[in-house]
């Protein structure tokens, strides 16, 4: 579904002066979100060209077992296996590159209490990322609503236009979480970046979206993005759905966090800037054109005797036509 942008001028609501108020505290508070900015640790000026149209690309993150990042692994330590079986890796990178990345928003009625935090934590996530990642927001309610005007991304480096962006957003109606996913992953497609990333803020629950979580699974396994969820709710809170958050991060690679307070919230920010600059991006070429949805595996070789994890998504639909 495409977005909407909401009729007439938009002019400060009273729960806007709350927002403010948050972002205001939250971001002043950034001695926690400036440690959001990872350390690159000699990482050279990222040079990752775009990976040919016809391979699979893959973003993965590799922890130790305290689940730490581990960086600086070389290209030899990777094995990629599809449907079981192991695939020359055509391009890998270690680098710093910038990222295609949205951020969701719910600002429906169940928001009320959490809106200032979501806020000061989307604020707080573009301080952490690479200055040269395009973003772009959305927020979602009865409907799914532009919030950046005349423009489908800024830069992460222009936060002043991002805090005006979404600095307003004033929680009420229903909630279309699915439909709101969808359109993010349909920006994404635009984005020019080799890799894709979505950032849901929402409590999961669904009672206004025209598509069906069915639908949005499908959807996300279809796209080369990374989902990252992140639930917004009271425990009490009946309409509340953390599966669906947990369901559409396993889907893609990602990971599901459910912060319980302000600080919780701008340390996942910290979590996930650093899993997005931290990652490896590894691509290879389909091992048969069937159509079919693939299984894949993705294993780096032991370090002090451990293997480490892996976190990278499941699996890929290959392309249905024949190699030219």
């Amino acid at each position: 579904m495409a977005p909407s942008t909401r009729h007439g001028t938009r002019h400060p609501a009273p729960g806007s002066f709350r927002v403010s108020a948050a972002v205001t505290v939250l971001v002043a508070s950034l001695a926690i979100a400036a440690t959001c900015a990872p350390a690159l640790h000699g990482r050279q000026r990222p040079h990752f060209r775009s990976a040919p149209s016809d391979l699979v690309v893959l973003s993965a993150a590799v922890l130790d077992k305290d689940g730490g990042f581990l960086e600086g692994l070389d290209r030899e330590r990777f094995a990629i296996y599809d449907e079981g079986k192991r695939q020359p890796i055509e391009t890998f990178s270690n680098e710093d590159t910038p990222v295609s990345v949205g951020v969701l928003i719910d600002d429906s009625a169940s928001m009320g209490p959490k809106i200032g935090e979501a806020v000061a934590a989307t604020i707080a996530f573009a301080k952490s990322s690479h200055p040269e990642d395009e973003l772009f927001t959305l927020s979602f309610n009865d409907r799914v609503h532009e919030t950046l005007t005349g423009r489908a991304f800024l830069l992460a480096a222009d936060v002043a236009a991002l805090e005006q962006a979404v600095s307003s957003l004033r929680p009420e109606g229903r909630t279309a979480l699915y439909d709101a996913v969808m359109a993010g992953l349909d920006r994404l497609d635009e984005g020019s970046r080799s890799r894709k990333v979505l950032i849901v803020m929402s409590d999961g629950g669904d009672n206004a979206s025209r598509a069906t979580i069915d639908q949005v699974i499908d959807r996300a396994r279809r796209s080369d993005a990374t989902i990252y969820t992140i639930g917004l709710f009271d425990p009490e809170d009946p309409d509340a759905n953390p599966g669906v958050l947990k369901a559409l991060a396993q889907a893609t690679g990602g990971e599901r966090y459910m912060p319980r307070s302000a600080t919780p919230l701008l340390l996942a920010c910290k979590r996930i800037a650093r899993d997005i600059r931290g990652s490896y991006t590894v691509a290879f070429e389909p091992s048969k054109r069937d159509g079919r949805y693939h299984h894949i595996h993705v294993e780096v070789a032991r370090t002090n005797g451990r293997r480490p994890a892996v976190r990278t998504r499941p699996g890929y639909f290959a392309p249905a036509t024949a190699k030219p």
